[in-house]
């Protein structure tokens, strides 16, 4: 089969997907992209587009979105019917990410090409990260200009032929009419290769000795250390964790930028911000910020974790939370829905109101004490994700299955 993956940030969802199709040989695979960095993967053409247009940075602000969204979408067209043109090459489907508005035009240039659309997010003032927080009040114009941000999935809901969400918490963002056209499934986690290792050692620059099991370990991982991800609520229960648990040492993951909402009015970010907050009151000899890592080593902080913990407003979930339960973590994680879609409370993991530090601090310093009474929960943690979000077993069969019902039967794609 001909398969066109257009993502503005390859491979994106589509990480596995991709590499599993490019992997059997039977396929010729095209990648759309801006990523001019994007991985190589073996079997896999990739092409970087231009945007079309950019709007100014002082645009119409309930425009600006739609603005930037048909750029991108003009210039991912214009870039496929190049590929057609110069390199023969017409998709038999099309599989891309509605959220950056790169699908909107396909049908006019393919009209007999099914596509399948990955609907990640539909913004609200009420039930996600905006106005979560009453720390961060919204301003009476941010219910319009949040709506504003779905004339994208709302134009390409007509475009796609098929669409899904990862979870269900996603897919009940959208409107009840876009569900006819969305089946559920996530991207799909290799739990085959993400296990636990109870040999795992970890070597920290300024440590003379390596990092074991047998250290009482706390980590926090996150793609940036930012307010949506509970950064803030973290190092705010530090303190008492570090006092009360003198053997604790807490491993941080993640970079000082912002991927969703707004920034730290701190010069020196959220991080900065917090360190200046709680700073007096913290041990930090005894806390280790490593910044973004190798996939490996981000592995080794996970399976050497006493206690790892997860907060996050109502938000899409990471990756790396379910990976985490695939290595077996003792989780503590914040009480909002979309982790209860994959936690429940005391049989895969702990959950905690996210805006109580102390008792994050409370639970997660039980958890550092008493780690016979909570390690039936790793085990039952890696048994949900391998029920529901495995990649080979689980995902891949209903994705294979959705594409093949677009296409004809002589292009359908057969599983092991």
């Amino acid at each position: 089969m001909k398969i066109m993956f257009v993502h503005q940030n390859m491979p994106g969802q589509y990480r596995e997907l991709v590499q599993w199709l490019a992997a059997t040989g039977d396929h010729e695979i095209y990648f759309l992209t801006q990523r001019k960095a994007a991985p190589s993967f073996k079997g896999v053409q990739t092409r970087v587009y231009e945007p079309h247009h950019k709007p100014a940075d002082n645009a119409y602000g309930l425009s600006k979105n739609w603005e930037e969204s048909t750029g991108n979408a003009l210039g991912a067209v214009r870039a496929a019917r190049q590929i057609e043109k110069t390199e023969r090459f017409k998709p038999d489907i099309v599989i891309g990410h509605v959220g950056w508005g790169e699908l909107t035009f396909f049908k006019e240039i393919w009209k007999d090409v099914p596509i399948i659309g990955l609907f990640e997010y539909y913004y609200s003032a009420t039930g996600g990260p905006v106005g979560f927080d009453p720390a961060e009040p919204v301003s009476e114009n941010t219910p319009f200009l949040l709506h504003a941000r779905n004339a994208v999935p709302l134009a390409n809901i007509e475009t796609v032929d098929m669409g899904l969400s990862p979870t269900f918490w996603q897919r009940d963002r959208f409107p009840q009419s876009f569900h006819r056209k969305l089946y559920v499934c996530h991207d799909g986690i290799r739990t085959d290769q993400l296990r636990p290792n109870p040999q795992v050692r970890l070597k920290l620059g300024r440590l003379k000795h390596d990092l074991t099991r047998s250290d009482e370990i706390v980590t926090f991982v996150s793609r940036n250390l930012e307010r949506t991800r509970g950064f803030h609520i973290f190092m705010r229960a530090l303190p008492r964790i570090l006092k009360e648990r003198p053997d604790a040492r807490v491993l941080i993951v993640g970079g000082n930028d912002t991927s969703y909402g707004g920034k730290s009015k701190h010069p020196g970010g959220l991080r900065a911000e917090m360190e200046a907050e709680v700073g007096k009151d913290v041990d930090w000899t005894r806390v280790h910020f490593l910044g973004k890592l190798p996939y490996d080593d981000y592995q080794k902080v996970i399976q050497i974790s006493r206690c790892h913990l997860y907060l996050t407003m109502p938000f899409v979930l990471s990756w790396s939370f379910l990976e985490a339960m695939a290595m077996e973590a003792t989780i503590v994680a914040s009480d909002v829905a979309p982790v209860r879609e994959a936690i429940t409370h005391g049989k895969t993991g702990l959950l905690v109101d996210f805006f109580n530090p102390d008792a994050f601090a409370g639970q997660v310093i039980d958890v550092l004490q008493n780690p016979d009474k909570y390690q039936r929960l790793g085990p039952e943690a890696r048994k949900h994700v391998v029920r529901n979000y495995d990649f080979l077993t689980k995902c891949l069969p209903e994705h294979i299955a959705q594409i093949n019902a677009l296409v004809p039967a002589d292009k359908q794609i057969s599983l092991p």
